[in-house]
């Protein structure tokens, strides 16, 4: 066995070890508990992967152009990836998310644009089956990286509103055909032209724009599910294309992980996938069949909010975007600890949609060093509502408004909610009267047992915080 066939046997070693260690890593996220080593675990394990790789038989340990490139890349990388790390607070996850998403895709679509390229300068073909995957991953790869984009343009207030175009999804039908047949023309070894890989990338980072350009904040969580899982399909893709079996297996599961999550969230909002992605759900265009709401909204005053939580035997909370965006879970903690001393039971109800990202809430809670048998999922805490004395809502809309149960012609209807309304008394913190990212009304805070606490979400909650100590 000769000096290469030893080098090529021990990089096979080292990425079969190396995946059992990121596949380790990633069964210790499922629990908050174990989910920081758990990253650490899966990081180390993707930095090995990426360390032995200059240890394959086609990389020369050469100080030439390419390897050159290479290290600029690896550090210029890791340089931006622990800058933003440092930086980025907890509310601004969403966006780095999404972005970190669409550069896994990008990256996977440069690699196939290198090969299709070469492909186009009368290169040795890889054979049939190795360029349709070639292909598919540069597709799936172009439409997470522009799509991504988009959702992080979305997330961070860059855009405004979703925009639908006449004959929309026709553009985008079009747009997919396109796609298919350059498709189709560069991966069965046609003779290719520069210009045709141009075009293929141009029209594929189209598509992604156009896809996600009409989707709205309300589907957001799953959007980001569903990029997560395209690139981590991409990756691997491409991984078969270099023949790298650590981008095959970190592609492969990081696509069925999304691909699992994507399905989740969907079921979570009682929707399809391809609801969330073909109609007009979570626009701000607030074009919904309303139904006449009963009532007004009264408001009350931090200081009678604070006595009637105080006196409470059971408060459930339940946090939605606006309090990410106040940056409140820090003075909720607080203001449970001293809901605890008087003997009041303090639990919070989580949406799986609430905020920007799959357990967007979550983390914030846990951040501020909300214990985590505290926290429940909306089966668990929806039949506890009717026994609450208080719920507390600070920031949430959608996800409260009984208007999912109750009206067919609603948006939202058919969405599981958490059944805040339930509750013997209900107090809303919010900054105004608006609507939520479905665009619609929310009943709730025209119910007879709801109160109005206006306000920032971490203003008011210091409020309170300040009356419960003086009672």
């Amino acid at each position: 066995m000769g000096l290469a066939q030893v080098m090529a046997l021990g990089v096979d070693i080292t990425y079969f070890v190396t995946a059992f260690v990121f596949i380790y890593g990633l069964k210790q996220m499922a629990s908050p508990v174990t989910a920081r080593g758990g990253i650490v675990i899966a990081g180390i394990a993707m930095l090995a992967a990426s360390l032995i790789t200059f240890g394959v038989p086609q990389i020369r340990l050469e100080l030439d152009i390419n390897m050159v490139l290479m290290l600029v890349a690896l550090a210029l990388g890791s340089a931006v990836a622990y800058i933003s790390a440092k930086r980025v607070a907890m509310t601004d996850m969403p966006q780095m998310i999404a972005i970190y998403n669409g550069m896994g895709g990008g990256a996977a679509a440069a690699i196939a644009a290198v090969e299709l390229v070469k492909l186009s300068g009368g290169g040795v073909s890889h054979g049939l089956v190795v360029q349709v995957l070639a292909v598919l991953g540069a597709v799936i790869g172009s439409v997470s990286f522009a799509g991504s984009g988009i959702a992080f343009a979305k997330l961070q207030g860059l855009l405004k509103k979703t925009t639908r175009l006449p004959m929309h999804q026709f553009i985008n039908l079009g747009l997919f055909a396109i796609v298919c047949l350059t498709g189709f023309w560069v991966a069965t070894g046609q003779p290719v032209e520069f210009a045709h890989v141009i075009v293929f990338f141009l029209v594929a980072l189209a598509l992604g724009v156009m896809v996600t350009l009409p989707i709205g904040g309300a589907d957001m969580p799953v959007v980001i599910s569903l990029f997560n899982a395209l690139t981590g399909l991409a990756v691997a893709f491409e991984g078969f294309v270099l023949d790298n079996a650590a981008m095959i297996i970190a592609g492969t599961v990081v696509g069925s992980a999304g691909t699992l999550l994507t399905q989740l969230m969907a079921k979570a909002m009682n929707r399809s996938l391809a609801n969330v992605l073909f109609s007009s759900f979570g626009s701000d265009s607030g074009a919904a069949a309303e139904e006449e709401i009963e009532g007004s909204m009264k408001e009350i005053q931090a200081q009678d909010a604070a006595i009637m939580m105080a006196y409470a035997d059971n408060v459930i909370i339940v946090p939605g975007y606006g309090m990410a965006v106040a940056q409140a879970q820090h003075k909720l903690k607080e203001m449970e600890d001293l809901l605890e001393a008087r003997g009041v039971t303090v639990k919070y109800a989580i949406h799986p949609v609430a905020g920007r990202m799959p357990g967007h809430m979550n983390v914030l809670l846990a951040e501020a060093g909300v214990e985590y048998d505290k926290i429940f999922d909306l089966d668990e805490i929806n039949p506890e509502f009717p026994q609450a004395d208080v719920a507390l809502v600070i920031g949430a809309n959608d996800v409260v408004n009984p208007v999912a149960r109750s009206n067919p012609d609603s948006p939202i209807y058919g969405m599981p909610i958490l059944d805040a309304d339930k509750a013997q008394n209900v107090i809303v913190i919010k900054r105004g009267q608006g609507a939520g990212f479905s665009g619609i009304e929310n009943h709730l805070f025209y119910a007879d047992n709801t109160r109005m606490l206006y306000g920032d979400g971490q203003k008011a909650v210091g409020e309170l915080i300040g009356n419960i100590k003086q009672l």
